[in-house]
């Protein structure tokens, strides 16, 4: 029987998943005070994070309802959740008798110092103090506190999903998938539906086919043709693996990884404009990006929503600019014709909530700053008709509030690679330019 554990939150780990507190079965789980006074200044926030805030506090007025919340109240799925407050002689500008180096002025030291104390308090009992705040780890491990990064969302990139294969087979079986379109799945490790893969000649080593799992998991079936989409090509083998599943109307989901460079935007655009404007399959392609810049900010913008939003979008109005003069001389029109009649719409993520989006292609870019809770909101926005389509590189992150395990874009590539309605490719040969292929792997 395993021992039970005394688990301290801090506030940026209940900010992270608003459900945190019912991922430690059959533990104690405490929550500073402290930490109910940080989410009470966040609550008014607009943003995801004061949206997190309110569910916080909801779940917790919840769970008062059943008893005494600094006594102990039992969670939905096992263990006990206790409200903690600070120890005797914990007063601003003070030292603690647990932490005798950490002042108790900052918020950050006053949680840790409680997270000691409980320690101290019951010795035979193990106390993990789980922050997502790295210099807070550092500071506990420093009084020899068991420290931990919120990981339940967590995907090790090492372990990631990569949406292909590679198998050899006999030359007959290649000739049979050639003559009926089909064949079973060899025996040996798991595959999963629309995973892609390349079927090597035995004996030659030659690379000769194309193919993907069906959506039940059984067969392997070839590739479509994808030789022209909106003045696009396919340059190497992840490029048609996206263009195929990017035009199949079975799947619904598709998410694209990549260095900048590898086309994953471009691609996505291309068979949006197709299926968009050529095949008249869904009313409008929409493109939104989360509105997160590198570096420091500019300040507030002048001007309409529209013109605040211009230099956020400027990256999907060149990809469109550069479809547009691809496609030039065919009757779909320019892509800023398209803009203004209101069949391409480019807007940030800020205001999907509450939205019901149905019988559109939905593009959303640099899905890698988002959290968790975040993408489930926007994927569940979408309607009855609709496609969507994720990319990210989760190598190049701005959020300071994820990183390239804990992001929603990796979170919902790991959950979904099992489902018939998603697909997932991840693009690893720049082709932006010999300079920007060069850039991305050197520095």
């Amino acid at each position: 029987m395993s021992r039970i554990k005394n688990y301290v939150l801090d506030t940026n780990v209940l900010l992270h998943d608003p459900n945190a507190l019912l991922n430690f079965q059959d533990n104690t789980v405490l929550v500073p005070i402290e930490v109910i006074e940080e989410i009470d200044k966040f609550k008014r926030e607009t943003s995801e994070r004061g949206q997190n805030a309110r569910s916080v506090s909801r779940r917790l007025d919840a769970l008062r309802q059943k008893g005494s919340l600094s006594e102990g109240v039992p969670l939905p799925n096992g263990g006990i959740l206790r409200i903690i407050f600070n120890p005797p002689g914990a007063v601003a500008g003070r030292k603690n008798e647990f932490a005798p180096g950490i002042s108790e002025g900052s918020v950050d030291s006053r949680i840790l110092s409680l997270a000691l104390a409980v320690r101290a308090a019951e010795p035979s009992r193990p106390a993990i103090f789980v922050t997502k705040d790295i210099n807070l780890r550092l500071k506990a491990d420093v009084y020899g506190l068991q420290a931990e990064d919120y990981e339940t969302d967590q995907v090790n990139l090492k372990d990631l999903y990569t949406g292909f294969f590679e198998i050899t087979l006999p030359t007959t079986r290649i000739a049979q998938l050639r003559l009926h379109g089909e064949i079973p799945i060899p025996e040996g490790p798991t595959r999963y539906p629309n995973q892609y893969c390349t079927l090597i000649e035995e004996g030659s080593g030659k690379k000769s086919v194309l193919a993907r799992v069906d959506p039940t998991g059984t067969r392997l079936v070839p590739l479509h043709d994808v030789q022209n989409v909106w003045g696009i090509r396919p340059k190497n083998r992840e490029q048609h693996f996206a263009l195929d599943c990017l035009l199949d109307e079975r799947i619904r989901l598709v998410t694209l990884m990549g260095k900048a460079g590898t086309g994953k935007t471009l691609l996505a655009l291309a068979a949006g404009l197709k299926k968009t404007v050529s095949d008249r399959e869904f009313r409008r392609l929409i493109v939104a990006r989360p509105t997160i810049s590198m570096g420091k900010e500019l300040g507030f913008l002048p001007g309409s929503l529209e013109e605040k939003l211009s230099p956020w979008m400027q990256p999907i109005h060149d990809a469109l600019e550069m479809l547009g003069d691809l496609n030039m001389g065919r009757e779909q029109g320019r892509t800023s014709d398209l803009l203004r009649s209101g069949t391409i719409v480019v807007e940030a993520l800020g205001y999907i909530r509450g939205r019901s989006i149905a019988h559109q292609f939905m593009i959303v870019d640099e899905a890698q700053n988002l959290t968790p809770l975040e993408v489930k909101t926007i994927v569940t926005r979408v309607g009855h008709g609709t496609k969507i389509i994720l990319t990210g590189d989760p190598y190049q992150i701005d959020n300071p509030y994820v990183d390239s395990s804990s992001n929603g874009f990796t979170y919902v590539v790991n959950r979904f690679r099992g489902q018939g309605i998603s697909a997932h490719v991840e693009l690893t040969r720049g082709e932006r330019s010999e300079l920007a292929e060069t850039a991305a792997n050197l520095l």
